[in-house]
C-alpha cells in the first residue's frame, strides 16, 4: 500500500469514516490490555506519533499508575526537506520542544516518565531495520506491552519501525501490538486489507479525546505545509478529525 498524499488525504471516503467493520470492533479495556503492574513501551518512528496513535490510551495508563516508556526513532528533523521555513537546524530545536509540550498537554508526568530518543534519521529507516531492532531490544524487558505504528501502515518509516519493534519485543519477551496510523486514510475500497480479526477498540472519553487533540496541535511544525515548494501538512485537516473519534483501535 502507497503512503497516503495529500489529494488522498481530501477524499471523504476513506476507511475510518466510512468502513462497516468499525462498528464490530470489539471493546477492550485497558486492564486487559496491559495487566496490572505491566510497563507500556510506545515506540515512535517520528515525534508526534505516540501521541496520534495512543494519546488517549497513554493517558489512560497514566491515570491507572502504569509505569511508561517512550521511544523515538528519529528527532523529526528531516520532515520538510527544501524548506527554508524549516530547515533541519531549526527542526532539530523545534521537534523536541514540540514533544515535551505535547506530553504536557496530555497530563502525563514528565518527572517520571522513561524517554528514549534513538537519533536515526528520518525517511532512512529501512535500511538501518536491523540496527533499529537492536537499539530497541536493549530498552525493553519481559513482560513489557510494547506499541508501535502497524508493520503494513503504507509508510515506509512505519513499516520498518513496526516491524523492528515486533522483533524486539519477541527478543525481550514482550508483548507486541501494532496501531495503524496511516491505513485508516487509505481509500473505502481498501477497507478488506485491515486485518478486522485482530483489530480491539479502547474506547475514550470526552475530555480524554480533547486532551488528545489539544496535544497533538502542539505539534506546529506538522499543521501547516508550504505549497510554494510541494509540501503537503504532515498532520492533515482528516486526521485531524480522526483522532478526534472517542475510541483508538490496536491490533493485538
Amino acid at each position: 500500500m502507497k503512503p497516503v498524499s495529500l489529494s488522498d488525504a481530501s477524499l471523504p471516503s476513506q476507511i475510518w469514516n466510512s468502513a462497516p467493520q468499525l462498528d464490530s470492533i470489539p471493546v477492550i479495556s485497558t486492564q486487559s490490555l496491559v495487566p496490572t503492574g505491566a510497563r507500556a513501551v510506545l515506540i515512535a518512528p517520528h515525534p508526534g506519533d505516540e501521541v496520534v496513535t495512543c494519546g488517549g490510551l497513554l493517558q489512560l495508563l497514566s491515570n491507572l499508575g502504569h509505569p511508561l516508556q517512550l521511544i523515538s526513532i528519529t528527532d523529526g528533523s528531516a520532515s520538510h526537506p527544501g524548506s527554508r521555513q524549516w530547515s533541519e537546524k531549526r527542526l532539530s530545536v523545534f521537534r523536541p520542544q514540540e514533544s515535551v509540550e505535547a506530553i504536557r498537554r496530555l497530563g502525563l508526568p514528565m518527572h517520571s516518565l522513561k524517554w528514549i530518543r534513538g537519533g536515526f534519521t528520518d525517511n532512512a529507516l529501512v535500511e538501518h531495520e536491523d540496527q533499529i531492532a537492536q537499539f530497541i531490544t536493549r530498552y525493553l524487558r519481559p513482560g513489557d506491552v510494547v506499541f508501535s505504528t502497524w508493520r503494513e501502515d503504507g509508510n515506509v518509516d512505519h513499516d520498518t519501525v513496526g516491524r523492528a519493534s515486533a522483533r524486539a519485543a519477541a527478543n525481550a519477551g514482550a508483548t507486541y501490538n501494532d496501531v495503524p496510523f496511516w491505513a485508516w486514510h487509505w481509500p473505502a475500497r481498501d477497507r478488506e486489507l485491515i486485518p478486522w480479526h485482530r483489530a480491539r477498540k479502547v474506547r475514550l472519553d470526552t475530555w480524554t479525546v480533547a486532551r488528545k487533540s489539544h496535544a497533538t496541535h502542539a505539534y506546529a511544525s506538522q499543521l501547516d505545509g508550504e505549497p510554494a515548494i510541494g509540501l503537503a501538512p504532515l498532520l492533515p485537516r482528516p486526521l485531524l478529525e480522526r483522532i478526534r473519534l472517542p475510541y483508538e483501535i490496536v491490533l493485538v
